[in-house]
Protein backbone atom coordinates (compact mmCIF):
# COMPACT_ATOMS: atom_id res chain seq x y z
CA UNK A 1 0.00 0.00 0.00
CA UNK A 2 2.75 2.49 0.85
CA UNK A 3 4.12 2.22 -2.72
CA UNK A 4 0.87 2.83 -4.18
CA UNK A 5 1.09 6.42 -1.61
CA UNK A 6 4.08 7.21 -3.02
CA UNK A 7 3.75 6.71 -6.68
CA UNK A 8 0.60 8.85 -6.21
CA UNK A 9 2.79 11.64 -3.78
CA UNK A 10 5.96 11.79 -6.61
CA UNK A 11 3.16 11.94 -9.42
CA UNK A 12 1.06 14.85 -7.57
CA UNK A 13 4.51 17.06 -7.54
CA UNK A 14 5.87 16.54 -11.02
CA UNK A 15 2.40 17.29 -12.20
CA UNK A 16 2.76 20.87 -10.06
CA UNK A 17 6.37 21.38 -10.64
CA UNK A 18 7.13 20.40 -14.38
CA UNK A 19 4.11 23.47 -15.31
CA UNK A 20 5.37 26.11 -13.39
CA UNK A 21 8.85 25.05 -14.22
CA UNK A 22 6.96 25.68 -17.83
CA UNK A 23 5.59 29.17 -17.17
CA UNK A 24 9.04 29.82 -15.53
CA UNK A 25 11.39 29.32 -18.06
CA UNK A 26 9.77 30.57 -20.57
CA UNK A 27 9.02 33.81 -18.94
CA UNK A 28 12.65 34.31 -18.01
CA UNK A 29 13.95 32.57 -21.22
CA UNK A 30 15.57 29.80 -19.54
CA UNK A 31 15.24 27.59 -22.32
CA UNK A 32 18.18 28.17 -24.95
CA UNK A 33 16.99 25.63 -27.55
CA UNK A 34 13.92 26.79 -27.69
CA UNK A 35 15.04 30.36 -28.56
CA UNK A 36 17.21 29.58 -31.30
CA UNK A 37 14.94 27.67 -32.99
CA UNK A 38 11.37 29.23 -32.55
CA UNK A 39 12.65 32.72 -31.86
CA UNK A 40 10.88 33.04 -28.60
CA UNK A 41 12.88 35.91 -27.47
CA UNK A 42 11.38 38.09 -30.80
CA UNK A 43 7.55 36.72 -29.28
CA UNK A 44 5.38 39.35 -27.91
CA UNK A 45 4.85 39.04 -23.97
CA UNK A 46 1.13 37.80 -24.60
CA UNK A 47 2.19 35.12 -27.00
CA UNK A 48 4.60 33.51 -24.98
CA UNK A 49 2.33 33.63 -21.63
CA UNK A 50 0.33 31.43 -24.11
CA UNK A 51 2.69 29.13 -25.81
CA UNK A 52 4.24 28.32 -22.08
CA UNK A 53 0.77 27.79 -20.46
CA UNK A 54 -0.14 25.53 -23.73
CA UNK A 55 3.15 23.73 -23.46
CA UNK A 56 2.51 23.64 -19.75
CA UNK A 57 -1.43 22.05 -19.90
CA UNK A 58 0.56 19.51 -21.96
CA UNK A 59 3.24 18.65 -19.66
CA UNK A 60 0.01 17.76 -17.17
CA UNK A 61 -1.76 15.78 -19.18
CA UNK A 62 1.37 13.77 -20.27
CA UNK A 63 1.79 13.11 -16.45
CA UNK A 64 -1.22 11.75 -15.83
CA UNK A 65 -1.10 9.51 -19.18
CA UNK A 66 2.17 8.38 -17.33
CA UNK A 67 0.65 7.77 -13.76
CA UNK A 68 -2.30 5.68 -15.22
CA UNK A 69 -0.01 3.82 -17.14
CA UNK A 70 1.85 2.91 -14.25
CA UNK A 71 -1.58 2.20 -12.55
CA UNK A 72 -2.86 -0.46 -15.29
CA UNK A 73 0.93 -2.47 -15.14
CA UNK A 74 0.77 -2.51 -11.40
CA UNK A 75 -0.05 -6.23 -10.96
CA UNK A 76 -2.05 -7.00 -7.77
CA UNK A 77 -0.32 -8.60 -4.71
CA UNK A 78 -3.26 -11.22 -4.43
CA UNK A 79 -6.58 -12.10 -6.23
CA UNK A 80 -9.72 -10.43 -4.19
CA UNK A 81 -11.55 -12.84 -3.00
CA UNK A 82 -15.42 -12.63 -2.23
CA UNK A 83 -16.48 -12.36 1.79
CA UNK A 84 -17.65 -16.08 2.68
CA UNK A 85 -20.41 -15.18 4.85
CA UNK A 86 -21.45 -13.38 1.90
CA UNK A 87 -21.04 -16.43 0.13
CA UNK A 88 -22.54 -19.00 2.57
CA UNK A 89 -25.73 -16.67 2.59
CA UNK A 90 -26.37 -16.22 -0.98
CA UNK A 91 -26.18 -20.52 -1.84
CA UNK A 92 -28.89 -20.40 1.37
CA UNK A 93 -31.26 -17.85 -0.51
CA UNK A 94 -30.75 -19.63 -3.56
CA UNK A 95 -32.03 -23.14 -2.04
CA UNK A 96 -34.56 -21.51 -0.13
CA UNK A 97 -37.86 -22.01 -1.58
CA UNK A 98 -40.04 -18.90 -1.69
CA UNK A 99 -43.49 -18.59 -0.53
CA UNK A 100 -45.15 -18.83 -4.27
CA UNK A 101 -43.21 -21.98 -4.73
CA UNK A 102 -44.61 -23.62 -2.09
CA UNK A 103 -48.01 -22.49 -2.50
CA UNK A 104 -48.25 -23.75 -5.73
CA UNK A 105 -46.88 -26.87 -4.68
CA UNK A 106 -49.61 -27.57 -2.41
CA UNK A 107 -52.25 -26.84 -4.63
CA UNK A 108 -50.92 -29.36 -7.16
CA UNK A 109 -50.59 -32.10 -5.07
CA UNK A 110 -54.60 -32.05 -4.43
CA UNK A 111 -55.98 -31.98 -8.07
CA UNK A 112 -56.29 -35.35 -9.68
CA UNK A 113 -56.91 -35.32 -13.24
Amino acid sequence: MSGVITKFAVTSMVMWMVPVAIVYGFYYEMFPGLSLCSGVSQMSSSTQTLVSGFLAVISVNLVIGFYICMAMKETPHQEPQPDPTFLANAKASINQPTSSQVSDDSRGKGKVE
